[in-house]
């Protein structure tokens, strides 16, 4: 289908602006693209781009093919994807969507196993802490701390992550345990940046709420500096358990305010985000299953609290 490469390079070029940039997009020449989109005019004899010596704007024409070729492209990726997922062995190439610290933490573990066990299935996990685009970053599983999923996918909610107050015994010996919240005004304690604003919110076991000012000469907006600062006893921090779990456990860092629950509006809820063309893949729901396998009834850093 070489009128479909061409459909393409026409997209790639208006998502880019320059034939230069779309061909690089592309791993191939300026002039295999600028031969394309040449064809392209010539099989609809019409002009589909303006030219000029700064920039390449869309004619009406090439509006409305723009449109057309969109559409025309995904549901060509979408019939592809449907056929090569048929079968119930996993096999090809799983790309898993996670942000920084919880994908290497939680999902990386996993992946080994995986493959392991399907000698056909490749596995690539993208960490980042920006939104991704399912269909652009060509992802088949994404997996958001978020209030909102993305509306344009399935969204599966898998787990709500707790957070608890907690420092370092040392911290703790050297400066006293805050009793009850409003004594956290008197502790160096780190605010994530840019996310709450310098104010904890606090919820008793009656739902009551109370909000706390909090500060520290020391901030971040990254929570495994977050995690390494209250470890080495720099001060007190509200931490997802999935990140401090092993260090409950071990006795590095201690909960405070136990009869306090941490209600954040960020990271809240874990959901597998997907394409609704990757919902019946062998490899997605292989994924998917070994993950809440291991989320279920308890997920493995917050155990501590058994031993309690």
């Amino acid at each position: 289908m070489t009128w479909l490469a061409s459909w393409d390079s026409f997209v790639k070029v208006v998502e880019e602006g320059s034939m230069a940039a779309a061909a690089r997009r592309l791993d191939c020449t300026r002039a295999q693209v600028s031969k394309q989109i040449g064809e392209l005019e010539q099989a609809f004899g019409l002009r589909l781009f303006e030219r000029s010596t700064r920039k390449l704007g869309l004619t009406p024409a090439g509006e409305i093919f723009l449109r057309h070729a969109r559409l025309a492209l995904e549901a060509i990726e979408n019939t592809d994807i449907a056929v090569r997922n048929t079968g119930d062995t996993p096999h090809g190439l799983l790309r898993i969507g996670a942000s920084v610290v919880f994908g290497r933490q939680s999902i990386a573990p996993l992946l080994p196993d995986l493959v392991a066990r399907y000698p056909e299935l490749e596995c690539e996990l993208i960490l980042t802490d920006d939104p991704v685009d399912l269909a652009e970053d060509r992802i088949d599983v994404a997996l958001r701390l978020t209030r909102a999923p993305p509306e344009e996918a399935v969204s599966r909610q898998l787990l709500v992550l707790k957070r608890v107050v907690c420092a370092s015994p040392g911290y703790l010996a050297a400066h006293g345990t805050p009793a009850t919240p409003q004594e956290l005004t008197q502790h160096a304690c780190f605010s994530h940046l840019l996310r709450d604003g310098g104010v904890w919110r606090l919820a008793d076991r009656h739902g009551k709420e109370v909000e706390v000012p909090v500060r520290s000469r020391i901030q971040f907006n990254n929570i495994g500096c977050i995690l390494d600062a209250t470890r080495a006893g720099h001060g007190i921090a509200i931490l997802p358990t999935y990140l401090c779990g092993d260090d409950l456990a071990s006795g590095a860092l201690v909960s405070v305010l136990d009869d306090h629950e941490p209600q954040v509006d960020f990271g809240r809820n874990l959901y597998a985000c997907y394409l609704p063309s990757r919902s019946r893949a062998a490899k997605v729901k292989q994924f998917l299953a070994q993950l809440e396998a291991l989320l279920t009834p308890i997920p493995p850093w917050d155990r501590y609290r058994e031993g309690r």
